[in-house]
């Protein structure tokens, strides 16, 4: 289960009480989750109505920061073609997996100094993630026009030989260039009809060059020959194989032009290499600093929100559950009745919504205990 509950509940005499009570709730009997305590410094609270306003902000700004995270992460996996062991070893938070970071959080003062207000701090983020998700919007740009345009050379040079390109098939001496007179077509003709071909091309049109029809090159469903004649008998011998299902491919042998898209593609090939390894650099570091980010957010969150339901002083324990996926239900009802006296209207709310089937309370998700969900899976693998 990568899913974390953070949740936090006033301080009873201690908050190592309700540290506790909540451990003994959830583990000592029933094993419900595995728990660690959540540190938050001491922030600067300010006043009613800043935390207020800040409490919508917020919860904007977590939606926002959770979409950058996972905007890079998808783009890493892109990038690396899905290869779900190699993303993984990329997303990590200060060097360490997201698991481990999250269960040992500690507050970045270098980063968030907490010295300043909330509200500054909120905004230190809300700017950096907009940067990083500018970056991001140039780079993958910027990469998948290179990837982009390197696809179409790829797929002009594979396919089907009445689509594909040409010029790594064939060479200069299958043709009769720079004559007045004669010219060389290019034709596919399907495997099953090789004979009907032999038999019939020198008689297609007048003026056929005869026996100067060769196989050049055949895939599993057709071969391409070359045939010489005449430039006049042209319309008449392409009208002729039409109607044999034989097609002459529109094609001019063009040494410059050839040898410009091999350059071409040799050019993308090159570019993109260049561009891969600071590209996956790029992602690393800033996947790490959009995701440290959103725990920072998760944290000001649980602050925030503490101090406008339990009040002032501060005193209340932030912890962090990761329960177990089969006893979700049941943590949850655990968590309801050790706290349903903090908040009566809630734990009314959560009652009858256990009653009512149906009755979806995951748009608002309210609970007597200050209650946010972190998903650590951030990925959608393609199958």
């Amino acid at each position: 289960m990568t899913e974390f509950w953070l949740i936090s509940a006033p301080g009873e005499k201690t908050c190592q009480q309700t540290w506790d009570k909540m451990m003994a709730a959830t583990t000592r009997t029933n094993n419900l989750s595995t728990n660690h305590k959540f540190n938050i410094p001491d922030l600067k609270v300010g006043t009613l109505d800043v935390l207020v306003g800040l409490s919508d902000e917020l919860a904007k700004l977590d939606s926002f920061v959770e979409s950058v995270v996972k905007k890079v992460a998808q783009y890493m996996a892109d990038v690396l073609e899905d290869s779900r062991d190699k993303v993984q070893e990329n997303l990590l938070a200060n060097g360490v997996d997201l698991v481990t970071y999250i269960t040992r959080f500690q507050w970045d003062m270098a980063k968030y100094p907490i010295k300043q207000s909330l509200k500054n701090i909120s905004e230190i983020i809300s700017k950096q993630l907009t940067q990083i998700d500018n970056d991001l919007k140039t780079r993958a740009s910027a990469y998948n026009n290179l990837k982009g345009n390197l696809q179409n050379l790829e797929r002009k040079n594979a396919g089907s030989l009445l689509t594909r390109s040409l010029a790594d098939i064939v060479k200069k001496e299958d043709f009769v260039l720079d004559s007045e007179y004669l010219i060389t077509l290019l034709v596919v003709v399907p495997k099953t009809a090789y004979a009907d071909w032999q038999k019939t091309y020198e008689t297609l049109a007048e003026m056929v060059v005869p026996r100067s029809s060769n196989l050049l090159f055949q895939d599993n469903d057709s071969g391409l020959f070359s045939v010489t004649l005449f430039r006049k008998a042209i319309d008449d011998f392409k009208h002729k194989a039409r109607e044999n299902k034989f097609i002459v491919r529109d094609f001019q042998y063009n040494e410059e032009e050839m040898k410009a898209d091999k350059e071409e593609m040799t050019r993308l090939c090159t570019d993109k290499k260049k561009q891969f390894g600071p590209l996956v650099r790029w992602l690393k570091v800033n996947f790490s600093e959009a995701f440290i980010a959103w725990i920072h957010i998760k944290a000001l969150r649980v602050f925030v929100e503490s101090v406008l339901r339990y009040g002032l002083p501060v005193n209340f324990q932030a912890m962090l559950l990761q329960p177990n996926k089969k006893t979700m239900k049941k943590l949850r009802e655990v968590l309801n009745d050790l706290y349903k006296h903090l908040d009566s209207s809630a734990a009314a709310i959560i009652d009858s919504a256990m009653d009512i089937p149906g009755l979806n309370l995951s748009q608002q998700e309210y609970y007597p205990y200050v209650y946010y969900k972190i998903d650590c899976n951030l990925l959608e693998f393609k199958v």
